[in-house]
């Protein structure tokens, strides 16, 4: 339906969440058009995901409806309140005529990026008060972002990005960021590692102060259509998640709950007891939040969810380090952007609630990511041209450390390309012309596409969206991209210094791969012999009964992806039996 917006509420948990969500905000204001001619156009409502308000003088803002939670000592320099709703530098309502003692803390250092935001102010219409974009103004937004635009070239900042705001270029609400501070983000005491202390966390104070959050984002909503929840799975964020996501099923019945799992490819200091640690909070995380969710989509760039992971995957046209949160955070966010398209358009937008019934069939709610991220396409040429190039392997990589099945299996799919813009759909060959492929015999780009995936999900049912505008990319997103791309992101066209745009290609599936992946990551758990292995891990609140218990629901889960029609899926689920 056109014109309704059904908004949605953003969750962030953890510090790897708020990496990947601080690119994908960076990705949301970098597609905003501040000219007031152009309001109501484009594919992407962004009215779903942001919210307007005033600050207390009088000038309208445009934030993220968000709520992102971290732990003490993760915010370096940025304000807990944000300093877009500051009442103001007025000293003359309080006079103190008595001594004055100052004791002054050197601020932390900042990077180049946040030492030019800085200085780029707009104070004529006070858009800008240290973090830029989507800050304060009335449709006044250019003077920044051609700024940093100039500067482009110069952010290399591999070597200064510590925590995600060293590189959030947006404003936030002051009622967004909450911050934990029973435990550390730096340093080995008060450390929130296991599963069981995210779980004891939700209660008292902090859940009074998370129903708060809640309430006021929800309550200026006209037609709330769900939650997205972006929540760490390896940490004890995962037990923090899964009761959040309790709690927004019991609260919130009916409203969409799609969450997504995230892990990085490392972790700093990592340990082998750690890495124990890292397995479990997996498999209890899966398990639970998929249970309290419309959905649940683990995203990680690591090769498995297993101890012992191959190499990342590795993508065409990108030059990224997967040990760095800043550079693997961002190919996370590339993918979510695409990912979350369905339910963030203007026009023939699919609700939450349909996206996930597409794909959640059965009870089966873990569904895995894939991304050419990205797509393939060069410039000049046409849809058809691109896929034609991929017939012998689809273009796209592992999001969820879950192989494809390589059978054409499938219970549900929902693909997406985005940002063919200048491209053609379809083929345009002179008449007479004997075309190159059956997808160059094609009248529309949902038809060429659907065609291309049938070929190798012949039987799988099938939904796809396609959308012109690309994911924008601007300062401070990493240089991770191929020379071979223009600027626009196509191939084979002149090299450029830096890409500002790209298309992507996503899809989500729910398969009898998964059964696989499940059951290795129950096997997994079950094999680490925690009273052993990590005895410590028991004593954070979670008992040992329900710790097995929470495996045997793992292990059925697992079987609800077996395929009874028999091949790969069935011999490897039978190990299940044999176990």
């Amino acid at each position: 339906m056109s014109g309704l917006c059904r908004e949605v509420v953003t969750l962030q948990l953890g510090h790897y969440s708020n990496f990947v969500g601080t690119h994908w905000w960076n990705l949301q204001d970098a597609g905003l058009s501040y000219d007031p001619d152009s309001s109501g156009s484009g594919e992407i409502q962004s009215d779903v995901v942001f919210r307007e308000g005033q600050t207390p003088g009088g000038h309208v803002t445009y934030t993220p409806r968000l709520i992102a939670m971290d732990l003490k000592g993760s915010l370096r320099t940025l304000r807990q309140e944000g300093s877009l709703y500051d009442p103001g530098k007025d000293t003359s309502a309080v006079s103190w005529e008595g001594s004055l003692v100052m004791h002054k803390e050197s601020p932390p250092e900042k990077n180049s990026f946040l030492e030019d935001l800085d200085k780029m102010e707009v104070s004529d219409v006070g858009v800008f008060g240290g973090r830029s974009g989507t800050g304060v103004g009335s449709g006044v937004g250019s003077g920044v972002g051609s700024g940093l635009d100039r500067a482009r070239r110069g952010y290399r900042l591999e070597g200064s990005v510590r925590v995600w705001s060293d590189f959030l270029r947006i404003h936030l609400h002051p009622r967004t960021v909450a911050v934990i501070h029973q435990y550390n983000h730096d340093g080995e005491a008060q450390r929130l590692e296991a599963f069981g202390q995210g779980e004891a966390l939700l209660q008292g104070a902090l859940l009074e102060e998370l129903e708060d959050r809640l309430h006021f984002f929800v309550e200026e909503c006209d037609y709330l259509q769900g939650f997205q929840l972006f929540c760490d799975l390896e940490d004890g964020f995962a037990g923090l998640g899964s009761k959040v996501t309790e709690m927004l099923r019991d609260s919130y019945g009916g409203r969409g709950i799609l969450t997504w799992g995230l892990a990085p490819v490392t972790h700093p200091g990592s340990t082998p007891v750690k890495d124990v640690y890292h397995l479990l909070n997996r498999a209890l995380g899966t398990l639970h939040m998929s249970s309290h969710s419309s959905f649940f989509c683990p995203l990680t760039l690591r090769g498995r969810l297993g101890r012992r992971a191959p190499s990342p995957p590795a993508f065409p046209h990108l030059n990224y380090d997967a040990s760095l949160w800043y550079h693997s955070s961002s190919v996370l966010a590339l993918a979510l952007d695409a990912l979350t398209v369905p339910y963030r358009l203007r026009s023939n937008s699919v609700p939450m609630w349909q996206l996930a019934d597409a794909l959640a069939v059965s009870g089966r709610k873990v569904v895995a990511a894939y991304g050419a991220v990205p797509f393939p396409m060069m410039h000049g040429s046409s849809l058809p041209d691109a896929l034609s190039s991929c017939a012998e392997a689809l273009p796209w990589k592992p999001l969820s450390a879950c192989p494809e099945g390589g059978d054409g299996r499938c219970y549900g799919q929902w693909a997406t390309l985005r940002g063919y813009e200048g491209q053609k759909l379809v083929s345009s060959l002179p008449p007479g012309t004997e075309p190159p492929s059956p997808l160059h015999r094609l009248h529309s780009g949902e038809d060429v596409l659907a065609a291309y995936l049938h070929s190798f999900y012949p039987s799988s049912p099938l939904a796809l969206q396609l959308t012109s505008t690309p994911s924008r990319l601007t300062p401070p997103f990493p240089h991770i991209f191929s020379p071979a791309l223009s600027e626009r992101g196509f191939l084979l066209a002149p090299p450029v210094s830096a890409v500002s745009s790209v298309p992507v290609l996503t899809s989500l599936q729910s398969g009898p791969v998964l059964e696989s992946w499940l059951s290795e990551l129950q096997r997994g758990a079950d094999a680490a012999h925690v009273r052993r292995a990590a005895p410590s891990f028991l004593s954070q609140g979670l008992e040992l009964a329900d710790y097995q218990e929470a495996l045997e629901q793992l292990r059925r889960l697992a079987r609800r992806y077996r395929d009874d029609s028999g091949g790969a899926a069935r011999s490897s689920s039978s190990e299940d039996d044999e176990d």
